[in-house]
C-alpha cells in the first residue's frame, strides 16, 4: 500500500507548488498593484454593451444547433486524437469502425447544412 502511495506523492507536489504558485501570484497582484476600482471597471460586462433584457428571455433556436454542431465536432476530435495514437495496435477493425463513425457524424453534418441550420440571417 506504501509503494502505491508513494507513485502518487511527484503528482501531489507538483498540485502543492501550483496552488502555492497560483496564491503568491494573486498575492502579489493585491500588494503591488494599484488597487482602484472605478465604474467603468466594476460594471458588468457582457458582449461589449449594456445588457438590456432579461436573462431568462428565449433564445432563437439556431443558437442550441450551433452549440450542439460543437459538442459533435469536439467529440469527434476526442475521438479520433486516441484513435491514431492507437491505429497501429487495432488493425483494419479499429480502422473501419472510425470510418463508419465519421461517415454517420458526415452525414448529420450535411443533414444539418441542407436544412439551413448553418446559415446566420
Amino acid at each position: 500500500m506504501n509503494a502505491l502511495l508513494a507513485e502518487y506523492l511527484p503528482i501531489l507536489m507538483f498540485l502543492g507548488i501550483a496552488v502555492a504558485l497560483a496564491v503568491l501570484i494573486v498575492a502579489a497582484s493585491y500588494i503591488l498593484a494599484r488597487q482602484r476600482p472605478d465604474s467603468e471597471k466594476v460594471s458588468a460586462y457582457e458582449c461589449g454593451f449594456e445588457a438590456f433584457d432579461d436573462a431568462r428571455s428565449r433564445f432563437d433556436v439556431r443558437f442550441y444547433l450551433v452549440a450542439i454542431l460543437f459538442i459533435i465536432f469536439d467529440l469527434e476530435v476526442a475521438f479520433l486524437f486516441p484513435w491514431a495514437v492507437a491505429l497501429g495496435d487495432i488493425g483494419l477493425f479499429g480502422f473501419w469502425s472510425m470510418v463508419i463513425f465519421l461517415g454517420i457524424l458526415t452525414i448529420g453534418f450535411i443533414y444539418e447544412w441542407k436544412k439551413g441550420a448553418l446559415e446566420w440571417e
